[in-house]
């Protein structure tokens, strides 16, 4: 079995990595070629286009952006449907609407193809370590037929059940990331202005029941205010959107997640889209006018 992947960016770039180092990648495509040098140099093929490369692979792994990437990669004048076979397995790894999904799945179906669904969970470090949590919901056959290619790049690998519920999954994951990482951000920020110090904070989360792993990862970064982008802003902006569109569609009242999205959307305007999700505290600590920083840090600034 050979691989292909669509979309190089921070997420697809270690996850093709991986299937490299299992023995399974094929071939590349990203839209900035130059992102593909580095694998052309360990020997893996570049294609021009999506359908050049699912015409040199048995499976079309696709990690892009959004519905419309998403729309554009399979089914554009040079999509993945223009180079797929009878034998061809599309695999959505990406985070889309319930809607795209489907009407992916649909279009796969209409060229022959087979279609899994596996958004995943988790940012670039265990992307890079080959431990995220792959939500993947799809026919047995299907799923049985790609198992190599979905433990390549996580650990655990989840059966969700039919197309569609894996996305239905990874957007119930999402909003809980959401509305935890925010409250975790205001609670920081209220703490510091009532005079707790940073460390004392991390601290008292670490003991208590809300201990999570998320604020041990966060907190870390927190220390070193280093922002340097694991999940970014408006990409945890997209997903709320998702959710809370996903909400209204199903008759589901989300007053936490819609506060979220617009303080997530707030911190996205003020210039801080490309950060790791965590600069959500900006916008809040511009407004307390109070920095959350471990106190050695602040007693040298």
């Amino acid at each position: 079995m050979t691989v292909g992947v669509l979309g190089l960016g921070a997420m697809g770039t270690p996850m093709a990595w991986n299937l490299h180092d299992a023995g399974l990648l094929g071939a590349v495509h990203n839209r900035t070629r130059s992102k593909t040098d580095p694998f052309v140099a360990a020997g893996v093929p570049a294609s021009e286009t999506s359908a050049g490369l699912a015409r040199r692979v048995d499976v079309s792994l696709l990690m892009v952006t959004d519905d419309d990437a998403l729309t554009d990669v399979l089914d554009g004048p040079d999509g993945v449907l223009h180079g797929v076979d009878d034998g061809h397995i599309v695999i959505n790894a990406s985070t889309v609407s319930i809607e795209a999904t489907k009407r992916a799945a649909s279009a796969v179906d209409a060229a022959g193809s087979r279609f899994v669904d596996a958004p995943v969970s988790g940012t670039v470090g265990p992307a890079e370590a080959g431990t995220l949590t792959v939500l993947a919901a799809g026919a047995d056959d299907d799923l049985n037929a790609v198992e190599p290619v979905l433990n390549a790049v996580g650990d655990p690998v989840v059966r969700c059940g039919a197309v569609g519920d894996g996305t239905r999954t990874k957007l119930f994951v999402n909003l809980l990331l959401g509305n935890l990482l925010q409250g975790y951000a205001e609670a920081l920020v209220f703490g510091r202005k009532q005079g707790l110090s940073f460390e004392f904070m991390q601290d008292i989360l670490e003991r208590s029941p809300m201990h999570a792993d998320l604020l041990d990862y966060k907190g870390s970064a927190l220390e070193d205010r280093d922002f340097t982008k694991q999940f970014p802003v408006d990409l945890l902006l997209k997903d709320l959107n998702l959710i809370t569109e996903a909400a209204q569609e199903a008759g589901v009242y989300l007053p936490q997640t819609a506060a979220t999205r617009e303080a997530v959307g707030g911190a996205s305007a003020q210039g801080h889209g490309d950060e790791d999700m965590i600069a959500v505290i900006k916008l809040l600590e511009a407004v307390a006018d109070v920095t959350v920083e471990p106190e050695a840090s602040a007693d040298e600034s």
